[in-house]
């Protein structure tokens, strides 16, 4: 269970983790998800790994990373070692281990289906292979009455008999009677946790499981950190992420968790077909996604009515342009091994098809091209209009795709009159230069 913790998750680590175990000063200083964001992106720009920061000739790369993130704070953050050190002793004195969306090893499920929002970081005791043998997902309230818990366990029970594996969320109620009842039945599992990794992993009737691959916990919060709405919330994307298709047992109108991650689900992300369980009793909630395009759970009672649930295909997506553009992430571990959904571990920037998602792949490969020509062509301020008839489309296509790499960082928009600039420095002087410059850097470092 103790893998190694890679160069780059271990940069990644210390610009985003709390290491709350280190019992040091917790930094106020942290990237947020969106800041990271913004740093994998020019880091792949760049041609360069998060591990090339910690390098004894990494002043010159910070310096370019200061068009996103302050060159101050990030090494601020990455001085941090002896705090990282002491978490890392923590974790693997309790058999927690840790990837970053740069390892080859970090869930493909993730990746493929949540690209640049899945998390920087992961935590997790168990088995890891369990993360990407899908299954089915069962979520619901914390209060519940008995005969809702014994309803759900047997779920978990039917799960484990058709051999697929049960994901839900730790919580009390529903999410810990579906655990219970596949573990029980010598099933596998997978948790997603908000909280308490740690506390979690070391409780005795989870070690077991833990020892003998039944069961996998995961949080993409640090495993010493306590209970937060917003972490809760956040989380219960991955729970979906993870599995084929979904059951939400009970939830609460307009409110909650459960409430919150089956909406994002039905109106946004559409990853997975997600059932309601058809209920004999008044549910104000359930009747209410339904109405949102939640399906009636047909209550199958053998293994063979249950993979046929889980082969139900999930809802189409709505195309736009916020979908199909490209997504930047970290450069990975293994390169030529494992692909990320849609930039290439091999050469930085490349777009290879989507899973499942060929439709996307062609408006992909456009915005990259687009990219580099529009870096190229603002030369000097100009506005959206010069800017569409120097790529040959119309003005809101221009706006568009000028709108996002603004919010890359890439352009600055000036106000009165509106004007489209490089910021600072241009990402692309030319790729040619860029690629050449990173290739110099290296070699220089090198002698």
């Amino acid at each position: 269970m103790n893998d190694a913790i890679s160069p780059n998750t271990k940069a990644i680590l210390l610009l985003t983790a709390p290491l709350i175990a280190g019992r040091g000063k917790k930094s106020g200083d942290l990237l947020t998800p969106g800041e990271y964001k913004k740093l994998a992106r020019l880091l792949v720009e760049l041609g360069a790994k998060p591990a090339e920061l910690l390098t004894p000739a990494a002043d010159q790369l910070l310096g370019d990373c200061h068009r996103v993130i302050d060159k101050a704070r990030l090494e601020r953050l990455l001085a941090r070692g002896f705090l990282l050190s002491q978490a890392i002793e923590r974790w693997h004195g309790r058999a927690i281990w840790v990837v970053s969306r740069a390892d080859s090893t970090y869930p493909q499920r993730l990746k493929t289906r949540l690209r640049e929002d899945s998390p920087a970081i992961l935590y997790g005791c168990g088995d890891r292979k369990i993360l990407d043998s899908g299954g089915l997902a069962v979520v619901g309230s914390r209060n519940v009455d008995d005969a809702l818990i014994e309803y759900t366990q047997e779920v978990g029970k039917l799960a484990a008999s058709a051999g697929r594996t049960l994901v839900s969320g730790g919580a009390r109620g529903i999410d810990q009677a579906a655990m219970r009842g596949a573990l029980e039945a010598g099933g596998r599992v997978t948790g997603v946790l908000a909280d308490s990794l740690e506390k979690t992993a070391m409780q005795r009737e989870h070690r077991r499981m833990l020892m003998d691959d039944q069961l996998v916990l995961v949080s993409p919060y640090d495993p010493s950190g306590g209970f937060n709405v917003g972490h809760a919330m956040q989380r219960n994307k991955l729970i979906y992420a993870l599995a084929d298709a979904a059951l939400i047992v009970t939830a609460d109108h307009g409110k909650g968790g459960t409430w919150t991650g089956a909406i994002e689900q039905l109106e946004k992300l559409r990853l997975v077909p997600v059932f309601v369980r058809r209920a004999a009793e008044a549910s104000a909630g359930l009747d209410a996604l339904a109405k949102k395009g939640a399906l009636p759970w047909p209550e199958p009672i053998d293994a063979d009515g249950l993979n046929a649930v889980l082969a139900t295909p999930p809802p189409e997506r709505e195309p736009s342009l916020g979908q199909n553009q490209l997504s930047f992430v970290a450069p990975q571990e293994g390169a030529g091994e494992v692909r990320d959904a849609e930039i290439s571990a091999s050469e930085y920037g490349e777009v290879v098809p989507p899973v499942d998602e060929p439709e996307r792949s062609a408006a992909n490969e456009l915005f990259v091209t687009v990219r580099s020509l529009v870096l190229r062509l603002v030369r000097e301020p100009m506005k959206a209009a010069e800017v569409a008839r120097g790529l040959g489309v119309t003005t809101p296509q221009a706006e568009q795709w000028l709108k996002r790499l603004v919010a890359e960082g890439a352009l600055e928009k000036s106000q009165r009159p509106v004007r489209y600039s490089l910021r600072q420095t241009s990402l692309f002087e030319g790729e040619a230069e860029t690629t050449s410059s990173a290739k110099s850097k290296q070699g220089e470092s090198g002698k």
